[in-house]
């Protein structure tokens, strides 16, 4: 279906039920429909836990929230009967997404996850994926000739940051967390930068979220001077205190994601996973740092909970040092 067949609809129900990047990696698209008529009535349904990332976004109507419960589920989808779609956008397009949806009769388009060629790249390494764009663009792609325009992820906060923070001279932001090991430097690695960072004059402020708190308390117990603003998911907090940054060092995260939406300049650690992936920072300045010299990546492409190999070189090949001298080169550019 193509961007000149949808002008004729009015309501559009978009489905991505997580997680925070994932979702923040719509907002171009969810822009561009905006911006192709601006008289379209825009769904999103989303987990209830990552709320907040859509919360104030004023291209959407309305936000349907998923809960755990098996009565809710039946609530949204009856609501989703109700609300009488014209198109839905799924691009969550998983078993959860198809029973929510299934049989309603207006037309329903599906993000393509390129399963097989993920595959490929796993198991064989062999790569079918250099020519896909980002995650954004893919998710525009399944409307044939949606234009993204040149900006990047929204994600609209009303808070303000901690008055303590006015008070750093030259914050960096360290994001030392992510959803599976693979995907973390490892925390002494941390630790170390955090101390080069202040040595030479930098003030370092911690982030994450609640799975990140005791990472966060063990770089902060080891290194002094450090601001440790790691919170319960509070999101739009982060996003706010993240903007008094002059970098963010993080993982290949939501928050990496959530630091390109404040519009700070992003320096990435990839240890399993690797950008033909298509989750790398969108329309942001950004350094990726990854070790390329190695036959086992990617070993997965969500992350693990373990090296498969026991070295772990992916991330322990890039040493503080290298991290520090390539961020005093980044905000110097």
């Amino acid at each position: 279906m193509t961007a000149n067949e949808i002008i004729k609809y009015k309501k559009i129900l978009i489905i991505r039920l997580s997680s925070l990047g994932d979702i923040l990696l719509t907002t171009p698209m969810i822009r561009a429909l905006k911006n192709l008529n601006s008289s379209f009535e825009i769904d999103f349904l989303l987990k209830e836990n990552y709320r907040d990332t859509l919360v104030y976004n004023p291209n959407l109507a309305e936000l349907l929230i998923l809960k755990s419960n098996s009565e809710n589920w039946n609530e949204i989808r009856k609501k989703i009967r109700e609300k009488n779609y014209d198109l839905i956008l799924d691009l969550q397009n998983n078993i959860r997404s198809f029973r929510l949806i299934w049989g309603l009769s207006c037309p329903k388009l599906k993000f393509r996850k390129y399963s097989f060629l993920k595959f490929l790249l796993v198991n064989f390494k062999y790569n079918l994926m250099k020519h896909l764009p980002q995650i954004a663009v893919r998710y525009s792609g399944v409307i044939e000739g949606l234009r993204l325009d040149a900006d990047g992820l929204d994600l609209i906060s009303m808070n303000k940051p901690d008055e303590s923070l006015f008070k750093l001279k030259i914050p960096i932001g360290i994001c030392p967390g992510s959803r599976h090991f693979t995907k973390m430097w490892p925390k002494e690695y941390f630790i170390e930068l955090a101390d080069l960072l202040i040595q030479n004059g930098y003030d370092v402020i911690l982030f994450g979220g609640e799975s990140d708190k005791q990472a966060c308390y063990e770089i902060e117990s080891a290194v002094r001077g450090i601001t440790n603003r790691c919170n319960d998911n509070q999101v739009l907090q982060t996003i706010a205190e993240m903007r008094l940054c002059k970098a963010i060092i993080c993982n290949d995260s939501g928050l990496m994601h959530t630091a390109c939406a404040a519009k700070v300049p992003v320096i990435a650690l990839y240890g399993s996973t690797v950008k033909e992936f298509g989750f790398t920072p969108y329309k942001n300045k950004n350094l990726i740092l990854e070790n390329n010299s190695l036959t086992c990546r990617p070993c997965s492409h969500i992350g693990r909970s373990g090296c498969p190999k026991q070295h772990f070189k992916c991330m322990r090949e890039i040493k503080p040092l290298q991290v520090f001298n390539s961020l005093k080169d980044f905000i110097s550019l």
